[in-house]
């Protein structure tokens, strides 16, 4: 089975942000290691929209990496989405994770304390 990781927009703005030094560290051993790192496509929105436009450039190098997957949002993943109710881009990103049986990777875990029991292992960013 291939493990992997999903980052929500918090994790990609600390990368972008260069905020975190854990989350450049997942994402290196990620590419060093080939462990996939799968980005719900709500997260790059919500992430572009708060970034500051000269980070646009280091979260381009994460959305290009060779381990990035961008998981996209199509019909019946919205519905998925759509029952489990909050904001679409936090909803989506439990969806990614409980999809794929990975760990959400997350610098703001409250916001997936509404999600009930999901089976998502929630990954804080220190």
């Amino acid at each position: 089975m291939i493990g992997g990781r999903v980052l929500d927009a918090s994790a990609l703005l600390a990368f972008a942000t260069e905020s975190s030094v854990y989350c450049a560290a997942l994402v290196w051993t990620a590419v060093k290691e080939s462990i996939v790192l799968a980005i719900p496509s709500t997260a790059v929105a919500a992430a572009w929209a708060t970034l500051e436009t000269g980070k646009y450039p280091v979260l381009d190098v994460l959305l290009r990496l060779h381990v990035t997957v961008i998981d996209p949002l199509d019909g019946e993943r919205a519905r998925a989405v759509g029952l489990l109710g909050g904001p679409q881009a936090d909803a989506y990103a439990v969806a990614c994770a409980q999809r794929r049986g990975w760990p959400l990777v997350t610098a703001r875990p409250a916001l997936y304390g509404g999600y009930g029991h999901t089976g998502v292992e929630i990954e804080l960013l220190p």
